[in-house]
């Protein structure tokens, strides 16, 4: 892509051209100054050219390019960082339904081997020991759960951030 131009530091090295007229009359009495035949008219041009610059208009354009295309470049830059985060924590989220979807599946699962558990302690099957592992499983599962939901909001803030959230850091 070819540089872009500013068009006032083009036209400041291209030569000023002015036009200007005038109108009068003349006479060297004053009974005769309006007479006809008495006008006259000048018309004047001058052309002002930025000479002897010593390249410092060139320069300073070629400055102007340069500052443009850099910030051109840290916008692009911007711009693919700010995709890039969103489509991380897209990502994450995707990641965190899953383990959220998993650990509930677990924590039903824990709750079910308990429920068989209490169910065999009360016919004498397995002791009072079984029936508090199965207990520490099932409170093991919903830790696990919070956990998982708790980063799932989490990653769901950082989306808010990433898409221009707007919140005072």
């Amino acid at each position: 892509m070819p540089p872009r131009r500013y068009p006032c530091s083009k036209a400041a090295r291209l030569p000023n051209v002015v036009l200007t007229a005038n109108g009068g009359t003349s006479a060297f009495q004053l009974a005769q100054l309006f007479t006809p035949g008495r006008g006259f008219y000048i018309l004047a041009g001058n052309i002002a050219q930025p000479a002897f610059d010593g390249m410092t208009l060139l320069n300073k354009q070629k400055a102007a390019d340069a500052g443009l295309e850099r910030a051109e470049a840290q916008y692009r830059d911007t711009v693919i960082k700010a995709f890039r985060n969103v489509a991380d924590t897209l990502r994450a989220l995707q990641s965190d339904a899953r383990a959220v979807k998993e650990t509930r599946v677990a924590e039903g699962a824990a709750k079910k081997y308990l429920d068989k558990i209490r169910a065999q302690l009360r016919f004498g099957g397995v002791s009072q020991l079984a029936v508090v592992d199965a207990q520490r499983s099932l409170l093991n599962a919903s830790i696990a759960l919070v956990q998982a939901e708790a980063q799932r909001l989490t990653d769901t803030v950082a989306l808010f951030v990433a898409l221009g959230g707007g919140w005072p850091s």
